[in-house]
């Protein structure tokens, strides 16, 4: 029994191997071309990626390749009878199924490690070869289309001459109580400090409007950008589904104590109107509070919820295979690739949609 037991892991073990390399490149190739058209990179910034990106690819990877190595190989043990004749024997098809179940639960463990290192070590290691890259990335696409556009601002250019930008327009984008602003200038230049984390935009000789306002600047100005803000795709730090497991403990204290001030602080605003008698300006005050506490504890939600996400996502692997194991066996007169898509498809249609609106 433990000869057949060593048989079917090692099955297991090489066609999950040989697919989960394939799969992997397929993922990979889909993330890389994301981030590029997402971010605007560079071809040559891919190996600098690649380490960073890995994770997120065989998180999706892995339980997919886990549902397909479980239908080959049971499905094909089904077929060539050997299921039958090991309930011959006396021995039942749970004994052959546990010690697959049990391997699955261990890879199970690490896919919830890789899911926790796509989301913090590899998307930070992403945002921080993007600041890094800003200034390159948007040089080249100015000399090479004539515009650069973030979530921030945008610029277009006559032409491009060395590191100078000749008759810019330059668009900052509204922003809070900062009026959208559009900038003329007779030349322009960009400047990145990564380790300050901040990207200054000298401007020349021009014009500026914005709020109703217009202005004319003969000499130089400058205006200066975070750089987590000036990438063509701005990702919000501290966002639940980009932090760490052992962060998020932390994260939710720290939450709850920001829901209490802000609770004490609208307890004594509110008293304090009320006793100047001000009811009107009671209520607009307190409903703009009461809005901000709403959304701190949206965000103890989304904290107290990500662990949970995070270990049903690893563990959608065991899931995949439970249900695929025994379904092959079940269909031993199919075609394989037909028990793999009567599985797959309703997790492709149903499962991932789902899960892609709850990160989200």
């Amino acid at each position: 029994m433990y000869i057949f037991t060593r048989y079917i892991l090692s099955q297991l073990l090489a066609v999950f191997l040989i697919s989960i390399s394939a799969i992997t490149t397929v993922m990979l190739l889909f993330v890389i071309i994301r981030e590029l058209h997402q971010q605007g990179l560079q071809f040559s910034q891919i190996t600098d990626l690649l380490p960073y990106i890995l994770p997120d690819a065989l998180r999706f990877a892995i339980p997919a390749t886990s549902l397909f190595a479980a239908c080959l190989v049971f499905g094909r043990l089904a077929s060539s009878n050997e299921i039958v004749a090991t309930k011959a024997l006396g021995i039942s098809p749970w004994r052959i199924l546990w010690p697959s179940f049990a391997t699955f639960v261990l890879l199970s463990f690490a896919a919830v490690w890789l899911n926790d290192l796509a989301v913090s070590w590899g998307r930070r290691g992403v945002q921080r070869i993007v600041l890094e890259s800003i200034e390159e990335v948007a040089y080249s696409r100015l000399r090479n289309h004539g515009s650069h556009y973030t979530d921030q601002f945008s610029i277009n250019v006559k032409s491009v001459r060395g590191k100078r930008l000749l008759r810019p327009t330059l668009t900052f984008k509204a922003s809070g109580p900062s009026p959208r602003i559009v900038i003329r200038a007779e030349w322009a230049e960009l400047h990145s400090d990564v380790e300050n984390g901040s990207l200054t935009i000298l401007m020349h000789n021009g014009s500026a409007v914005g709020g109703g306002v217009e202005g004319i600047f003969p000499d130089t100005i400058k205006r200066v950008i975070p750089l987590n803000r000036a990438a063509r795709k701005s990702q919000s730090r501290g966002s639940p589904s980009q932090m760490a497991l052992s962060e998020i403990p932390k994260e939710v204290s720290n939450q709850n104590q920001r829901v209490e001030v802000s609770e004490q602080r609208l307890a004594a605003i509110a008293t304090f109107k009320m006793a100047s008698g001000n009811f009107k300006e009671l209520f607009t005050v307190g409903a703009s509070l009461n809005q901000g506490i709403a959304s701190e504890k949206s965000r103890i939600f989304r904290l107290n919820t990500e662990p949970h996400r995070r270990w049903a996502a690893g563990f959608s692997c065991l899931c995949f295979v439970a249900v695929g194991a025994p379904l092959a066996i079940l269909r031993r007169h199919g075609e394989f690739w037909t028990t793999f898509f009567l599985c797959f498809l309703p997790i492709l249609i149903v499962y991932y949609p789902i899960l892609m609106v709850s990160i989200e």
